[in-house]
């Protein structure tokens, strides 16, 4: 039975018949965190090796979720799943049949970890959950890219012969899936309730820093005549500014391009810090209370995609946000910046023939 949250439509367990697809490695976007200065006489060499340390014991600490049990799970928006014509789901970790990663893992894009038999059978799960199945009980076709954190955007109608590179996809056939594999990058829908024409696209901090979601406006108003302003969007499960954080070149390429890029960015607290947890490597001659923050700079990259899609013409009401984060919620999603070795969730959208 489904059930709705803030405009999220959860779908529970249920199998399906078989999809395919072949598609290259999903890409993974991180950006290197801010080093903390070297204390007086300590070596560099010895800082990083101790940061190191330190971010490892982070990543296996207590606040990571073990992973959901149960059956196959799509989320969806709520206004976009009442549109008889449009097919879209975000997909989660729980259901599948790897065992990689934490047991009935739902992983949807190849790893090193994982087989391809498993894949393929997650896909069927997650494909057969959607409904994208055309009269003879067949599933539709998805078409992926192989995606390289650009802003490169591809006009589809069927299959490749060979693969595709690039971070984002539009079409206005009917029967076929657009799909992006993602581990804390955003996943970002696009639909065109007037003129039948949807578009998916992978945001992570470089394609972002590049426009890709602004251009995509741009493609589907090129291509199809869609009207920014009645264009549907949908920006799925990724990383929040709680745990994005970044370092001073992902600043310094915001700073670059967009005029506001001071709202994208905060200084947050951290308590698992060097600084915080082993304050007496830090000493200085500086007066108490004037010595270097135990902060984190960090990244709001939801709020950056809202605002390309502001200023793209897409109108606020027409714009749903998940509001959640993969680093956050590994009992519900792959994290790479969380988990490392991880596996690949899914976004998708079509058009019902």
């Amino acid at each position: 039975m489904a059930r709705k949250t803030q405009g999220i439509s959860h779908a529970g367990p249920q199998a399906g018949p078989p999809a395919t697809d072949a598609s290259a490695v999903a890409g993974v976007e991180t950006a290197p965190a801010k080093p903390a200065k070297s204390p007086p006489g300590q070596k560099p060499g010895k800082e990083a090796s101790a940061i190191k340390t330190q971010r490892a014991r982070r990543d296996s600490d207590g606040r990571k979720r073990a992973p959901k049990r149960g059956g196959v799970e799509v989320l969806t928006v709520a206004n976009w799943a009442r549109s008889s014509w449009l097919v879209h789901g975000f997909s989660t970790r729980q259901g599948g049949v790897s065992s990689e990663y934490g047991g009935r893992a739902l992983n949807l894009g190849p790893t090193r970890e994982d087989t391809p038999e498993n894949i393929a059978r997650n896909r069927e799960l997650f494909f057969g959950k959607l409904g994208a199945i055309d009269a003879k009980g067949r599933p539709w076709p998805v078409i992926t890219v192989s995606q390289i954190h650009s802003a490169i955007i591809h006009r589809v109608e069927q299959e490749a012969v060979q693969p595709l590179r690039g971070d984002g996809l539009i079409t206005s056939k009917p029967g076929i899936l657009l799909g992006i594999k993602v581990a804390d990058c955003l996943p970002v829908l696009l639909a065109d309730p007037e003129r039948r024409a949807v578009g998916a696209f992978h945001a992570g901090w470089r394609g972002t820093a590049r426009r890709i979601v602004e251009k995509g406006v741009g493609e589907m108003r090129k291509h199809f005549g869609s009207d920014p302003a009645k264009l549907l969007a949908a920006i799925g499960p990724g990383i929040g500014s709680c745990c994005y954080e970044i370092g001073d070149e992902v600043e310094r390429e915001f700073e670059s391009q967009f005029a506001y890029w001071q709202e994208l960015f905060e200084d947050v607290f951290d308590s698992w810090s060097l600084h915080a947890r082993y304050p007496l490597l830090f000493l200085n001659q500086r007066a108490p209370g004037h010595g270097d923050p135990a902060v984190s700079r960090r990244l709001n990259l939801v709020k950056a995609n809202l605002l390309q899609l502001r200023d793209a013409g897409v109108a606020e009401q027409n714009t749903s946000n998940l509001g959640l984060c993969t680093s956050c919620r590994t009992d519900l999603f792959f994290s790479y910046r969380k988990e490392h070795v991880t596996g690949r969730m899914m976004a998708v959208v079509g058009i019902r023939p």
